[in-house]
């Protein structure tokens, strides 16, 4: 099965709250987003949005320039009909983050809550490392949640990579440089606990 049929699979047979990442609101992902603009015109890209309410919160807020990417066009349909007239002033994009082609310095913050960990090939982490350098603007920010080293190492029957600070910060690199990095115990749906790290960055320079 491809990846992306796979994920079509996920979100075609299970509601938001049977999914081991839901989260009725994305308090550290706000808060970090938060802390990188307070400006709402500011370029924010949502990495595998999928059915996450992390684009109304932002769009309540007052965030108006906003894009959510997820390789499933059941979760993206999913949200849009939830969002209703308030979809339209969101871009949506259908594709796997690492094949995608994003316009040059086109976001002011790249977020991405549990998509990185999903790629335990180095040609694909390195894929998506060049994209984010690419489309995130020097002085942009870039946010990354994963899980951290006592996270499952699988998740939705696939194997996962576990991060701590360090090395998270380090399938980055240079170009990238860290300002900050916290831990969070997710509840899950199912009364487990997950661990999730989140390394918070700005692009200083486009050199390698």
């Amino acid at each position: 099965m491809s990846t992306q049929a796979h994920w079509e699979h996920i979100y075609g047979t299970k509601a938001p709250d049977q999914v081991s990442w839901f989260r009725p609101h994305l308090e550290t992902s706000l808060g970090l987003i938060s802390r990188a603009t307070r400006d709402r015109s500011a370029r924010i890209i949502d990495v595998g949005g999928g059915e996450s309410t992390l684009v109304d919160d932002l769009l309540h807020g007052g965030y108006s320039r906003l894009s959510v990417l997820d390789i499933s066009q059941t979760a993206i349909d999913f949200t849009k009909a939830r969002l209703g007239s308030l979809a339209s002033g969101v871009e949506w994009i259908v594709a796997n983050v690492t094949e995608a082609d994003f316009p040059k310095h086109a976001y002011d913050v790249w977020h991405d809550r549990a998509v990185f960990h999903f790629l335990t090939a180095a040609s694909q982490r390195h894929a998506y490392v060049e994209r984010v350098a690419n489309a995130v603007r020097p002085g942009g920010h870039v946010i990354i949640g994963t899980f951290g080293p006592e996270g499952p190492t699988k998740c939705s029957g696939l194997n996962v990579q576990r991060y701590d600070a360090d090395s998270l910060h380090g399938e980055f690199g240079a170009r990238f440089r860290l300002i900050d990095s916290q831990k969070e115990l997710h509840q899950t749906p199912f009364g487990t606990t997950q661990q999730f790290l989140y390394c918070f960055c700005v692009i200083e320079s486009r050199e390698a």
